[in-house]
């Protein structure tokens, strides 16, 4: 039976002593086409680590809390202290298998990263270490990426609704195929060949971003002192406000006098919606993040808004007023005609004086990242707004020099764009190969 007529079978039948959960998801089995001495469930490759960080550390210590993104990713949280946080905590180590009881079903099960001390999870976040012996971890880390083990971990929810868990002895019962060790890391090269491709466009991008930064160093007088240099002078008469931010603001000014104020080649961009006109029709909202830029965050009905949202065009920017700092900036790529952004971000566009892709160069750079921080307004949470965004200064770039990084940016973004497709590409056949639907020797 094919793939398409699988996904389409509604009729089954089971025996009532086979049912753990007593539900038709339930009832969801992948089909593995391997032999059967391949298919074991995940406990013969994982080991339940129950660790409590008291017991090597002391409530004194600092540690590093982690969170589990729903395409596996896990990210480090600001370091704490065991005794400001309710509840016991459980040592993770560089490798292990950790995964979220709630969201496990959206893709929150990941392998923990390297270079971080002290990790350390709750309960709701059991741990696991790999057989290193008998798994590669990349095989493993792409398994959990497949759609078929995906439907298999929302077929063993349980629990009330919006508190749906997936219990450990339940994870751990699962079966997939463990292939021998050189197929598993066949598999994992497959997928990495394609990665590196990506991950050497990415890093073109960064090393252009790299000699932007160096060149802007370079024309602009007393950099260092006054972003980063605990002493320096500020003329009061020329301070907006006297805190520390205004006064680097000043002196920056004062140091460059000839640079030019953003404000002037720039416009505020308040044009608004009101998705609710079209309760039925599908939004395109836009979101910007310091790794993805300006990207596509959903597609919300209108009857789901309860605000009207700004417009957006190509090549037009917009920020994160509390996050532009650490780099929630971005450019609008080529987007639908009726894409918008939450009415929370400062939506701004181009009116001379810069290309729009060196300026999107630009705000990648730790240069602008640091007139940023120090243009900012507010205390505990300091925001940037355009009207502060307009007081930043810059210097007067020539428009040959802008042309040639411009370039330079588009031919490395073909380069990503064809990097990104073979990625899909690619995935697709990985999980083939795990489900066994496509030979791993051919490879």
């Amino acid at each position: 039976m094919g793939e398409a007529a699988q996904a389409k079978r509604r009729a089954f039948s089971i025996g009532f002593r086979d049912v753990q959960t007593w539900s038709v998801a339930a009832q969801f089995a992948v089909e593995w086409n391997w032999p059967d001495e391949v298919i074991k469930p995940l406990a013969s490759i994982l080991r339940r680590r129950n660790e409590a960080a008291l017991e090597a550390l002391t409530p004194e210590s600092t540690v590093t809390l982690l969170t589990i993104r729903f395409d596996g990713s896990i990210e480090p949280r600001e370091p704490v202290r065991i005794k400001d946080i309710k509840g016991r905590l459980f040592r993770v180590y560089p490798g292990d298998v950790v995964f979220s009881k709630i969201d496990v079903r959206n893709g929150a099960i990941g392998l923990a990263p390297d270079g971080i001390d002290c990790m350390c999870v709750t309960s709701e976040f059991p741990v696991y270490s790999v057989d290193l012996q008998e798994t590669d971890s990349g095989y493993v880390k792409l398994l959990f990426r497949t759609v078929a083990f995906k439907k298999l971990l929302n077929s063993m929810i349980s629990g009330a609704s919006g508190r749906k868990r997936i219990q450990p002895t339940q994870l751990e019962g699962v079966k997939v195929p463990i292939p021998a060790l050189p197929i598993q890391q066949k598999i994992v090269s497959h997928w990495e060949t394609a990665q590196l491709e990506r991950m050497t466009a990415d890093t073109s991008l960064s090393i252009l971003v790299s000699e932007l930064n160096s060149s802007l160093i370079k024309q602009t007088k007393g950099f260092g002192q006054v972003t980063r240099s605990k002493v320096f002078l500020s003329n009061y008469e020329n301070t907006q406000q006297w805190d520390v931010k205004a006064g680097r603001a000043a002196a920056f000014i004062a140091a460059n006098p000839s640079f030019i104020r953003l404000g002037d080649y720039t416009d505020e961009c308040t044009d608004t919606v009101r998705p609710w006109d079209e309760p039925e029709k599908k939004w395109p909202i836009y979101g910007v993040n310091n790794k993805d830029g300006v990207f596509l965050n959903s597609m919300q009905a209108g009857t789901d808004f309860n605000a009207a949202y700004k417009r957006i065009e190509k090549d037009w920017f917009f920020h994160n007023p509390t996050r532009a700092n650490v780099g929630s900036l971005g450019i609008v790529p080529e987007v639908p005609a009726d894409a918008i952004t939450s009415p929370e971000y400062q939506v701004w566009r181009l009116k001379g004086g810069f290309l729009p892709d060196f300026m999107a160069l630009m705000l990648r750079t730790d240069y602008f990242l640091a007139l940023v921080s120090f243009n900012r307004v507010g205390g505990v949470k300091q925001r940037m707004y355009y009207t502060n965004l307009a007081e930043i200064r810059l210097p007067k770039i020539p428009m040959d020099f802008q042309k040639r990084f411009a370039n330079q940016r588009q031919a490395i973004l073909r380069n990503i764009t064809a990097a990104n497709e073979k990625l899909i590409e690619r995935r697709k056949e990985v999980e083939k190969m795990i489900l066994g639907t496509r030979p791993v020797e051919a490879h």
